[in-house]
Protein backbone atom coordinates (compact mmCIF):
# COMPACT_ATOMS: atom_id res chain seq x y z
CA UNK A 1 0.00 0.00 0.00
CA UNK A 2 1.58 3.28 -1.11
CA UNK A 3 -0.36 5.93 0.80
CA UNK A 4 0.44 6.45 4.48
CA UNK A 5 -2.50 7.42 6.72
CA UNK A 6 -2.02 10.70 8.55
CA UNK A 7 -2.30 10.01 12.28
CA UNK A 8 0.15 12.78 13.08
CA UNK A 9 0.65 16.25 11.64
CA UNK A 10 4.17 15.21 10.58
CA UNK A 11 5.02 11.64 9.60
CA UNK A 12 8.32 11.69 11.51
CA UNK A 13 6.39 12.20 14.78
CA UNK A 14 4.71 8.82 14.30
CA UNK A 15 6.85 6.22 16.15
CA UNK A 16 5.56 3.49 13.83
CA UNK A 17 6.34 5.33 10.62
CA UNK A 18 9.27 4.12 8.52
CA UNK A 19 10.71 7.34 7.17
CA UNK A 20 14.25 6.06 6.62
CA UNK A 21 13.47 4.18 3.37
CA UNK A 22 11.86 7.36 2.02
CA UNK A 23 14.99 9.35 2.80
CA UNK A 24 17.31 6.73 1.33
CA UNK A 25 15.25 6.48 -1.85
CA UNK A 26 15.40 10.20 -2.45
CA UNK A 27 19.02 10.74 -1.41
CA UNK A 28 20.52 7.97 -3.56
CA UNK A 29 18.88 9.27 -6.71
CA UNK A 30 19.49 12.90 -5.87
CA UNK A 31 23.19 12.46 -5.20
CA UNK A 32 24.03 11.06 -8.62
CA UNK A 33 21.60 13.34 -10.45
CA UNK A 34 22.90 16.53 -8.83
CA UNK A 35 26.49 15.29 -9.19
CA UNK A 36 26.11 15.83 -12.94
CA UNK A 37 25.72 19.59 -12.51
CA UNK A 38 29.49 19.99 -12.21
CA UNK A 39 30.79 16.58 -13.25
CA UNK A 40 31.87 17.89 -16.66
CA UNK A 41 33.62 21.08 -15.48
CA UNK A 42 37.17 19.72 -15.71
CA UNK A 43 36.28 17.60 -18.76
CA UNK A 44 35.39 20.68 -20.85
CA UNK A 45 38.93 20.97 -22.26
CA UNK A 46 38.87 17.29 -23.25
CA UNK A 47 35.47 17.69 -24.96
CA UNK A 48 36.77 20.69 -26.93
CA UNK A 49 39.51 18.53 -28.40
CA UNK A 50 37.24 15.51 -28.89
CA UNK A 51 34.57 17.37 -30.88
CA UNK A 52 36.68 20.31 -32.21
CA UNK A 53 34.53 22.98 -30.56
CA UNK A 54 35.24 26.37 -28.97
CA UNK A 55 35.08 27.54 -25.35
CA UNK A 56 31.70 29.29 -25.76
CA UNK A 57 30.27 26.14 -27.37
CA UNK A 58 31.51 23.72 -24.73
CA UNK A 59 30.29 26.08 -22.01
CA UNK A 60 26.76 25.02 -22.98
CA UNK A 61 27.42 21.68 -21.32
CA UNK A 62 27.21 23.60 -18.04
CA UNK A 63 24.98 26.57 -18.83
CA UNK A 64 22.66 24.57 -21.10
CA UNK A 65 22.14 22.11 -18.25
CA UNK A 66 21.19 24.99 -15.96
CA UNK A 67 19.02 26.57 -18.67
CA UNK A 68 16.86 23.46 -18.93
CA UNK A 69 16.63 23.19 -15.15
CA UNK A 70 15.51 26.82 -14.97
CA UNK A 71 12.73 26.07 -17.45
CA UNK A 72 11.32 22.91 -15.84
CA UNK A 73 11.70 23.63 -12.10
CA UNK A 74 8.99 26.33 -11.91
CA UNK A 75 6.51 23.71 -13.12
CA UNK A 76 7.36 21.45 -10.17
CA UNK A 77 5.00 23.28 -7.79
CA UNK A 78 1.98 22.36 -9.92
CA UNK A 79 3.28 18.86 -10.76
CA UNK A 80 3.76 18.05 -7.05
CA UNK A 81 0.04 18.69 -6.60
CA UNK A 82 -0.94 16.60 -9.61
CA UNK A 83 1.15 13.45 -9.08
CA UNK A 84 2.17 11.32 -6.10
CA UNK A 85 5.64 11.23 -4.60
CA UNK A 86 6.32 7.83 -6.17
CA UNK A 87 5.14 8.87 -9.61
CA UNK A 88 7.19 12.07 -9.62
CA UNK A 89 10.39 10.49 -8.33
CA UNK A 90 10.31 7.43 -10.59
CA UNK A 91 9.48 9.52 -13.67
CA UNK A 92 12.27 12.02 -13.04
CA UNK A 93 14.85 9.29 -12.40
CA UNK A 94 13.84 7.42 -15.56
CA UNK A 95 14.21 10.60 -17.65
CA UNK A 96 17.59 11.28 -16.01
CA UNK A 97 18.80 7.73 -16.74
CA UNK A 98 17.73 8.00 -20.39
CA UNK A 99 19.68 11.25 -20.70
CA UNK A 100 22.75 9.74 -19.07
CA UNK A 101 22.67 6.79 -21.48
CA UNK A 102 22.41 9.14 -24.48
CA UNK A 103 25.46 11.07 -23.24
CA UNK A 104 27.47 7.89 -22.75
CA UNK A 105 27.04 6.80 -26.39
CA UNK A 106 26.82 10.24 -28.06
CA UNK A 107 28.62 10.20 -31.45
CA UNK A 108 28.79 14.01 -31.71
CA UNK A 109 28.44 17.15 -29.60
CA UNK A 110 24.82 17.81 -30.61
CA UNK A 111 23.67 14.41 -29.33
CA UNK A 112 25.77 14.85 -26.19
CA UNK A 113 24.11 18.19 -25.49
CA UNK A 114 20.67 16.67 -26.07
CA UNK A 115 21.46 14.00 -23.49
CA UNK A 116 22.49 16.71 -21.03
CA UNK A 117 19.11 18.37 -21.51
CA UNK A 118 17.34 15.12 -20.58
CA UNK A 119 19.57 14.86 -17.51
CA UNK A 120 18.67 18.43 -16.59
CA UNK A 121 14.93 17.74 -16.78
CA UNK A 122 15.26 14.84 -14.35
CA UNK A 123 17.62 16.68 -12.02
CA UNK A 124 15.58 19.89 -12.06
CA UNK A 125 12.35 18.21 -10.98
CA UNK A 126 14.10 16.00 -8.43
CA UNK A 127 15.32 18.81 -6.16
CA UNK A 128 11.83 20.23 -5.37
CA UNK A 129 10.55 16.70 -4.73
CA UNK A 130 13.20 16.22 -2.03
CA UNK A 131 12.60 19.55 -0.32
CA UNK A 132 8.83 19.25 -0.38
CA UNK A 133 8.86 15.67 0.90
CA UNK A 134 11.14 16.41 3.84
CA UNK A 135 9.13 19.51 4.78
CA UNK A 136 6.02 17.33 4.94
CA UNK A 137 7.73 14.58 6.95
CA UNK A 138 9.64 16.57 9.60
CA UNK A 139 8.44 19.34 11.96
CA UNK A 140 10.27 22.70 11.91
CA UNK A 141 12.27 22.04 15.10
CA UNK A 142 13.90 18.97 13.49
CA UNK A 143 14.44 20.28 9.97
CA UNK A 144 17.90 21.70 10.53
CA UNK A 145 19.47 18.27 10.96
CA UNK A 146 17.40 16.78 8.12
CA UNK A 147 18.13 19.64 5.75
CA UNK A 148 21.77 19.23 6.69
CA UNK A 149 21.58 15.76 5.17
CA UNK A 150 19.87 17.21 2.11
CA UNK A 151 22.63 19.81 2.03
CA UNK A 152 25.18 17.01 2.00
CA UNK A 153 23.64 15.88 -1.29
CA UNK A 154 22.92 19.24 -2.88
CA UNK A 155 26.25 20.83 -1.93
CA UNK A 156 28.63 17.87 -1.70
CA UNK A 157 27.60 16.20 -4.97
CA UNK A 158 28.28 19.19 -7.27
CA UNK A 159 31.30 20.22 -5.18
CA UNK A 160 33.03 16.85 -5.59
CA UNK A 161 32.10 16.71 -9.29
CA UNK A 162 35.30 18.41 -10.54
CA UNK A 163 37.49 16.08 -8.45
CA UNK A 164 35.83 12.91 -9.75
CA UNK A 165 35.79 14.34 -13.24
CA UNK A 166 39.54 14.97 -13.29
CA UNK A 167 40.41 11.44 -12.16
CA UNK A 168 37.88 9.68 -14.41
CA UNK A 169 38.77 11.71 -17.53
CA UNK A 170 42.50 11.19 -17.10
CA UNK A 171 42.41 7.43 -16.45
CA UNK A 172 39.18 6.15 -18.04
CA UNK A 173 37.98 8.71 -20.57
CA UNK A 174 35.12 11.23 -20.58
CA UNK A 175 32.40 8.71 -21.52
CA UNK A 176 32.88 7.00 -18.16
CA UNK A 177 31.60 10.16 -16.51
CA UNK A 178 28.21 8.89 -17.63
CA UNK A 179 28.78 5.14 -17.76
CA UNK A 180 29.66 4.97 -14.06
CA UNK A 181 26.45 6.83 -13.10
CA UNK A 182 24.02 4.53 -14.96
CA UNK A 183 24.16 1.54 -12.52
CA UNK A 184 23.53 3.81 -9.52
CA UNK A 185 20.61 5.50 -11.28
CA UNK A 186 19.05 2.12 -12.09
CA UNK A 187 19.55 0.97 -8.49
CA UNK A 188 17.82 4.14 -7.25
CA UNK A 189 14.82 3.46 -9.50
CA UNK A 190 14.47 -0.14 -8.29
CA UNK A 191 14.96 0.80 -4.61
CA UNK A 192 12.37 3.59 -4.83
CA UNK A 193 9.92 1.33 -6.66
CA UNK A 194 9.99 -1.05 -3.72
CA UNK A 195 10.31 1.26 -0.71
CA UNK A 196 9.24 4.82 -1.54
CA UNK A 197 5.91 5.88 0.00
CA UNK A 198 3.56 8.69 -0.95
CA UNK A 199 3.59 11.56 1.53
CA UNK A 200 2.05 14.38 -0.49
CA UNK A 201 -1.62 15.09 -1.16
CA UNK A 202 -2.81 15.05 -4.77
CA UNK A 203 -5.21 17.98 -5.24
CA UNK A 204 -4.95 18.45 -9.04
CA UNK A 205 -5.38 22.23 -9.20
CA UNK A 206 -6.22 23.90 -12.49
CA UNK A 207 -3.18 24.47 -14.70
CA UNK A 208 -2.86 27.94 -16.17
CA UNK A 209 -1.04 27.36 -19.46
CA UNK A 210 -0.46 31.07 -20.06
CA UNK A 211 1.57 31.14 -16.84
CA UNK A 212 3.58 28.15 -18.06
CA UNK A 213 4.40 30.02 -21.29
CA UNK A 214 5.43 33.17 -19.40
CA UNK A 215 7.56 31.10 -17.02
CA UNK A 216 9.29 29.18 -19.80
CA UNK A 217 10.07 32.31 -21.82
CA UNK A 218 11.02 34.25 -18.70
CA UNK A 219 13.44 31.90 -16.98
CA UNK A 220 14.63 30.46 -20.30
CA UNK A 221 15.28 33.91 -21.77
CA UNK A 222 17.25 35.15 -18.77
CA UNK A 223 19.43 32.04 -18.55
CA UNK A 224 19.89 31.89 -22.34
CA UNK A 225 20.87 35.56 -22.48
CA UNK A 226 23.51 35.26 -19.78
CA UNK A 227 24.72 31.98 -21.25
CA UNK A 228 25.19 33.57 -24.68
CA UNK A 229 27.45 36.38 -23.48
CA UNK A 230 30.61 34.38 -24.15
CA UNK A 231 29.59 33.73 -27.77
CA UNK A 232 29.39 37.40 -28.68
CA UNK A 233 32.22 39.87 -29.22
CA UNK A 234 29.97 42.71 -28.04
CA UNK A 235 29.22 40.86 -24.80
CA UNK A 236 26.06 42.08 -23.05
CA UNK A 237 25.52 44.69 -25.78
CA UNK A 238 25.05 42.01 -28.45
CA UNK A 239 21.41 42.01 -29.70
CA UNK A 240 20.85 38.30 -29.00
CA UNK A 241 22.08 38.74 -25.43
CA UNK A 242 20.36 42.01 -24.68
CA UNK A 243 17.03 41.03 -26.26
CA UNK A 244 16.99 37.57 -24.65
CA UNK A 245 17.48 39.03 -21.18
CA UNK A 246 15.00 41.85 -21.82
CA UNK A 247 12.29 39.52 -23.16
CA UNK A 248 12.96 37.13 -20.30
CA UNK A 249 12.60 39.87 -17.68
CA UNK A 250 9.40 41.20 -19.25
CA UNK A 251 7.95 37.68 -19.32
CA UNK A 252 8.87 37.17 -15.66
CA UNK A 253 7.14 40.42 -14.71
CA UNK A 254 4.01 39.33 -16.61
CA UNK A 255 4.27 35.90 -14.98
CA UNK A 256 4.44 37.40 -11.47
CA UNK A 257 1.55 39.79 -12.09
CA UNK A 258 -0.59 36.92 -13.37
CA UNK A 259 0.21 34.76 -10.34
CA UNK A 260 -1.14 37.46 -8.03
CA UNK A 261 -4.49 37.36 -9.82
CA UNK A 262 -4.94 33.59 -10.08
CA UNK A 263 -6.86 31.73 -7.34
CA UNK A 264 -4.54 28.75 -7.90
CA UNK A 265 -1.20 30.17 -9.08
CA UNK A 266 1.34 27.97 -10.82
CA UNK A 267 4.04 29.51 -8.62
CA UNK A 268 2.71 31.48 -5.66
CA UNK A 269 5.04 34.47 -5.24
CA UNK A 270 3.23 35.44 -2.03
CA UNK A 271 5.96 33.46 -0.30
CA UNK A 272 8.02 36.65 -0.49
CA UNK A 273 5.71 38.25 2.08
CA UNK A 274 7.64 36.23 4.66
CA UNK A 275 10.83 38.21 5.46
CA UNK A 276 13.10 35.32 6.43
CA UNK A 277 12.16 33.45 3.27
CA UNK A 278 12.99 36.50 1.15
CA UNK A 279 16.30 37.00 2.94
CA UNK A 280 17.11 33.31 2.60
CA UNK A 281 16.46 33.43 -1.15
CA UNK A 282 18.84 36.39 -1.57
CA UNK A 283 21.50 34.55 0.46
CA UNK A 284 20.98 31.43 -1.63
CA UNK A 285 21.26 33.31 -4.93
CA UNK A 286 24.52 35.07 -4.10
CA UNK A 287 26.21 32.04 -2.54
CA UNK A 288 25.29 29.75 -5.44
CA UNK A 289 26.75 32.31 -7.86
CA UNK A 290 30.02 32.35 -5.91
CA UNK A 291 30.21 28.55 -5.59
CA UNK A 292 29.42 27.67 -9.21
CA UNK A 293 31.72 30.35 -10.59
CA UNK A 294 34.62 29.22 -8.38
CA UNK A 295 34.15 25.59 -9.39
CA UNK A 296 34.74 26.56 -13.04
CA UNK A 297 37.15 29.50 -12.79
CA UNK A 298 39.60 27.86 -10.36
CA UNK A 299 40.10 24.74 -12.55
CA UNK A 300 40.68 27.00 -15.59
CA UNK A 301 43.26 28.98 -13.61
CA UNK A 302 45.01 25.86 -12.30
CA UNK A 303 45.17 24.14 -15.71
CA UNK A 304 46.29 27.38 -17.39
CA UNK A 305 48.75 29.65 -15.51
CA UNK A 306 49.63 27.00 -12.91
CA UNK A 307 49.99 24.26 -15.59
CA UNK A 308 48.39 21.53 -13.44
CA UNK A 309 46.83 18.42 -14.96
CA UNK A 310 43.07 17.84 -14.85
CA UNK A 311 43.45 15.16 -12.16
CA UNK A 312 45.70 17.37 -10.02
CA UNK A 313 43.35 20.34 -10.35
CA UNK A 314 40.50 18.12 -9.22
CA UNK A 315 42.46 16.82 -6.24
CA UNK A 316 43.27 20.39 -5.17
CA UNK A 317 39.54 20.97 -4.73
CA UNK A 318 38.96 17.63 -2.97
CA UNK A 319 39.61 18.64 0.69
CA UNK A 320 37.21 21.59 0.47
CA UNK A 321 34.61 19.47 -1.32
CA UNK A 322 34.79 16.74 1.31
CA UNK A 323 34.50 19.15 4.23
CA UNK A 324 31.65 20.97 2.55
CA UNK A 325 29.57 17.82 2.42
CA UNK A 326 30.63 16.32 5.73
CA UNK A 327 29.98 19.52 7.67
CA UNK A 328 26.53 20.11 6.21
CA UNK A 329 24.73 17.74 8.67
CA UNK A 330 26.82 19.24 11.50
CA UNK A 331 25.73 22.73 10.50
CA UNK A 332 22.16 21.46 10.44
CA UNK A 333 22.39 20.29 14.06
CA UNK A 334 23.99 23.59 15.08
CA UNK A 335 21.19 25.43 13.30
CA UNK A 336 18.57 23.56 15.36
CA UNK A 337 20.48 24.36 18.55
CA UNK A 338 21.87 27.87 18.01
CA UNK A 339 19.74 29.40 15.27
CA UNK A 340 20.81 30.85 11.91
CA UNK A 341 22.63 34.04 12.96
CA UNK A 342 25.30 32.20 14.98
CA UNK A 343 26.33 30.38 11.80
CA UNK A 344 25.71 32.92 9.09
CA UNK A 345 27.66 35.87 10.51
CA UNK A 346 30.97 33.93 10.92
CA UNK A 347 30.35 32.22 7.57
CA UNK A 348 29.92 35.60 5.86
CA UNK A 349 33.13 36.93 7.40
CA UNK A 350 35.14 33.96 6.13
CA UNK A 351 33.49 34.30 2.70
CA UNK A 352 34.71 37.90 2.48
CA UNK A 353 38.22 36.82 3.50
CA UNK A 354 38.51 34.11 0.86
CA UNK A 355 37.27 36.43 -1.89
CA UNK A 356 39.96 38.94 -0.91
CA UNK A 357 42.71 36.29 -1.11
CA UNK A 358 41.45 34.91 -4.44
CA UNK A 359 41.45 38.46 -5.86
CA UNK A 360 45.23 38.54 -5.37
CA UNK A 361 46.27 35.15 -6.79
CA UNK A 362 48.86 34.98 -9.57
CA UNK A 363 51.24 32.54 -11.27
CA UNK A 364 53.49 32.53 -8.20
CA UNK A 365 50.69 31.60 -5.80
CA UNK A 366 51.52 28.27 -4.08
CA UNK A 367 49.02 25.48 -4.65
CA UNK A 368 48.58 25.06 -0.88
CA UNK A 369 47.14 28.59 -0.69
CA UNK A 370 44.40 27.61 -3.14
CA UNK A 371 43.76 24.40 -1.19
CA UNK A 372 43.41 26.24 2.13
CA UNK A 373 41.31 29.08 0.72
CA UNK A 374 38.99 26.67 -1.09
CA UNK A 375 38.54 24.73 2.17
CA UNK A 376 37.59 27.94 3.99
CA UNK A 377 35.28 28.95 1.12
CA UNK A 378 33.39 25.65 1.20
CA UNK A 379 33.13 25.67 5.01
CA UNK A 380 31.69 29.17 4.94
CA UNK A 381 29.18 28.12 2.27
CA UNK A 382 28.19 25.11 4.39
CA UNK A 383 27.61 27.42 7.37
CA UNK A 384 25.37 29.77 5.39
CA UNK A 385 23.52 28.09 2.54
CA UNK A 386 21.33 25.43 4.15
CA UNK A 387 20.69 27.39 7.40
CA UNK A 388 19.46 30.38 5.37
CA UNK A 389 17.29 28.20 3.16
CA UNK A 390 15.87 26.07 5.99
CA UNK A 391 15.15 29.12 8.14
CA UNK A 392 13.26 30.72 5.27
CA UNK A 393 11.19 27.62 4.48
CA UNK A 394 10.34 27.21 8.17
CA UNK A 395 8.41 30.47 8.05
CA UNK A 396 6.07 29.28 5.30
CA UNK A 397 2.65 27.68 5.92
CA UNK A 398 2.25 24.13 4.62
CA UNK A 399 0.16 25.14 1.61
CA UNK A 400 3.12 27.17 0.32
CA UNK A 401 5.75 24.42 0.69
CA UNK A 402 5.61 23.33 -2.99
CA UNK A 403 5.87 26.96 -4.12
CA UNK A 404 8.65 27.89 -1.71
CA UNK A 405 10.75 24.88 -2.64
CA UNK A 406 10.09 25.41 -6.37
CA UNK A 407 11.28 29.02 -6.25
CA UNK A 408 14.46 28.14 -4.34
CA UNK A 409 15.16 25.24 -6.68
CA UNK A 410 14.55 27.43 -9.74
CA UNK A 411 17.02 30.03 -8.52
CA UNK A 412 19.84 27.47 -8.22
CA UNK A 413 20.34 26.98 -11.99
CA UNK A 414 19.48 30.62 -12.70
CA UNK A 415 22.06 31.84 -10.20
CA UNK A 416 24.55 29.27 -11.44
CA UNK A 417 24.07 30.30 -15.07
CA UNK A 418 24.35 34.00 -14.26
CA UNK A 419 27.38 33.45 -12.03
CA UNK A 420 29.22 31.21 -14.48
CA UNK A 421 28.37 33.21 -17.61
CA UNK A 422 28.87 36.67 -16.14
CA UNK A 423 32.12 35.86 -14.34
CA UNK A 424 33.62 33.92 -17.25
CA UNK A 425 32.62 36.75 -19.57
CA UNK A 426 34.33 39.27 -17.28
CA UNK A 427 37.43 37.08 -17.10
CA UNK A 428 37.60 36.55 -20.88
CA UNK A 429 36.93 40.22 -21.66
CA UNK A 430 39.70 41.35 -19.34
CA UNK A 431 42.07 38.77 -20.84
CA UNK A 432 41.26 39.79 -24.42
CA UNK A 433 41.62 43.50 -23.65
CA UNK A 434 45.09 42.92 -22.27
CA UNK A 435 46.12 40.68 -25.17
CA UNK A 436 44.87 43.22 -27.72
CA UNK A 437 47.38 45.72 -26.33
CA UNK A 438 50.25 43.23 -25.89
CA UNK A 439 53.33 43.31 -28.13
CA UNK A 440 53.16 39.52 -28.57
CA UNK A 441 49.61 38.29 -27.83
CA UNK A 442 50.48 34.71 -28.83
CA UNK A 443 53.20 34.37 -26.22
CA UNK A 444 52.13 31.70 -23.65
CA UNK A 445 53.43 33.77 -20.74
CA UNK A 446 51.49 36.83 -21.90
CA UNK A 447 48.32 34.73 -22.32
CA UNK A 448 48.67 33.35 -18.79
CA UNK A 449 49.34 36.78 -17.29
CA UNK A 450 46.22 38.13 -19.04
CA UNK A 451 44.17 35.21 -17.70
CA UNK A 452 45.45 35.86 -14.17
CA UNK A 453 44.35 39.48 -14.48
CA UNK A 454 40.89 38.30 -15.51
CA UNK A 455 40.63 35.93 -12.56
CA UNK A 456 41.71 38.68 -10.16
CA UNK A 457 39.03 41.03 -11.51
CA UNK A 458 36.32 38.37 -11.12
CA UNK A 459 37.12 37.85 -7.45
CA UNK A 460 37.48 41.57 -6.82
CA UNK A 461 33.86 41.95 -7.98
CA UNK A 462 32.92 38.92 -5.86
CA UNK A 463 34.15 40.79 -2.76
CA UNK A 464 31.26 43.23 -3.17
CA UNK A 465 28.72 40.39 -3.19
CA UNK A 466 30.36 38.85 -0.12
CA UNK A 467 30.05 42.16 1.73
CA UNK A 468 26.33 42.28 0.89
CA UNK A 469 25.92 38.79 2.38
CA UNK A 470 27.78 39.88 5.52
CA UNK A 471 25.52 42.89 6.03
CA UNK A 472 22.36 40.81 5.51
CA UNK A 473 23.48 38.17 8.03
CA UNK A 474 22.99 40.69 10.87
CA UNK A 475 19.28 40.97 10.03
CA UNK A 476 18.55 37.24 10.23
CA UNK A 477 16.45 35.80 13.06
CA UNK A 478 15.08 32.34 13.78
CA UNK A 479 11.77 31.75 12.00
CA UNK A 480 9.66 29.80 14.48
CA UNK A 481 6.44 27.97 13.62
CA UNK A 482 4.61 30.48 15.83
CA UNK A 483 5.56 33.21 13.37
CA UNK A 484 3.42 31.61 10.68
CA UNK A 485 0.28 33.62 10.08
CA UNK A 486 -2.26 32.04 7.78
CA UNK A 487 -4.39 34.56 5.93
CA UNK A 488 -7.94 33.37 6.40
CA UNK A 489 -10.64 34.03 3.93
CA UNK A 490 -8.20 34.27 0.99
CA UNK A 491 -8.33 31.28 -1.26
Amino acid sequence: MNDTPKKYEFLADDPNAKVMPIMISLIIGAFFAILNETLLNIALTTLMKEFSITVPQVQWMATGFMLMMGVVIPMSAILLQWFTTRQMFLATMIVFTIGTTICAVAPNFTILLAGRFFQAIGTGLLVPIIFNTFLLIYPPNRRGAVMGIVGFVIMFAPAIGPTLSGVIVEYLGWRFLFITVIPFALFSILFAYKYLLNVSEVTKPKIDWISIVFSTIGFGGVVFGFSSVGDQEAGFLAPIVFLSILIGLISLVLFCLRQLKLPEPVLDIRVFKFPMYTLGVIFFFIIIMAMFASEIILPIFMQGPLALSAATAGLVLLPGSLLNGLLSPVMGHLFDKLGPKALMIPGSIFLCGTMVVFSRINMDTPVWVIVVCYIILMISISAMLMPAETNGLNQLPKKLYPHGTAIVSTLQPVAGAIGVSAFISIMNTRQQNILSKAANPNDPLTINEALVSGVELVYFIAIAFAVVVLVMSFFVYRANPDDIVEEKGKE
